[in-house]
């Protein structure tokens, strides 16, 4: 078994509502949160995480997902990020660096915002500042993913690798989403994403920030990058050319080194 298929253990804590939270925690080191995308588990950083050498990798499956409670309501960015604060609790950590991807780049400004004293540095990744001044993806791709069952796999492919990865490496794919989870869950990850809006918040953001993002990225056009940017005081930006939403995993040789380097 290869060290980013071995099972990691999950235990759980319970977040603010009761609901059961598990978290799964590697290596040794000042700590670092990674925080997984819409509607997938830890699993997400398979691959990953495992470059992070001297770092205590924590991740956590959201609520929804994985082996944490499937609760039918109370699914948001402030949320979720409340719950990532109970796991930090739970382990002791009392402030972690913060690397969020995808709807993780979202929960992660929140936890900036509403908890700006458990986090240390902060990267986000494909992700965008929410609400009406986001700019959101074409209705076209929204769309393609709501077709039938392979076809909207194949989109959703499209979306996160470039046809030359994806012909070189036929799966499986761990950023494809969660198969366990229920369609109560479902649904709540897709409300908690589109309903994120930290527009008016984010110039409150203190923790040292990195913005990274994929050039061809159709699922979170790369000009919210430049919104993050430009909103969040003291800021780097980074966009890699011909990458697409996954850009973090397909691109780990050059992007983990990016961050690992911004982390210190």
């Amino acid at each position: 078994m290869s060290p980013e298929s071995a099972r990691i253990d999950s235990p759980t804590t319970p977040a603010v509502d009761g609901t059961r939270i598990a978290y799964q925690v590697r290596g040794e080191g000042p700590p670092l949160v990674l925080l997984a995308g819409q509607a997938n588990n830890h699993h997400w950083w398979d691959g990953i995480r495992e470059r992070f050498t001297g770092r205590r990798t924590i991740t956590l499956d959201w609520r929804g997902v994985g082996d944490s409670d499937k609760p039918d309501g109370l699914y948001s960015t402030p949320v979720l990020a409340a719950d990532v604060v109970a796991v930090l609790d739970a382990l002791g950590v009392d402030r972690a660096d913060v690397y969020g991807t995808s709807m993780g780049g979202r929960v992660a400004q929140h936890l900036a915002i509403d908890h700006p004293d458990r986090v240390g540095r902060l990267v986000l990744g494909c992700t965008s500042p929410g609400g009406p001044n986001a700019v959101h993806r074409d209705p076209a791709v929204t769309r393609s993913l709501g077709g039938p069952g392979p076809e909207a796999l194949r989109a959703l492919l499209e979306l996160m690798y470039t046809p030359r990865w994806l012909a070189e490496n036929p799966g499986p794919y761990q950023v494809v989403g969660d198969e366990r989870m229920t369609p109560v869950s479902r649904r709540g990850h897709l409300r908690a994403s589109n309903r994120h809006d930290a527009w008016a918040e984010l110039p409150r953001v203190q923790a040292p920030t990195l913005i990274l993002h994929g050039s061809d990225d159709l699922m979170t056009p790369v000009a919210n990058a430049e919104l993050l940017h430009g909103l969040i005081r003291g800021s780097e930006l980074a966009v890699l050319p011909g990458s697409r939403h996954a850009f973090f995993h397909e691109f780990a040789d050059v992007v983990t080194p990016r961050v690992q380097e911004f982390l210190g």
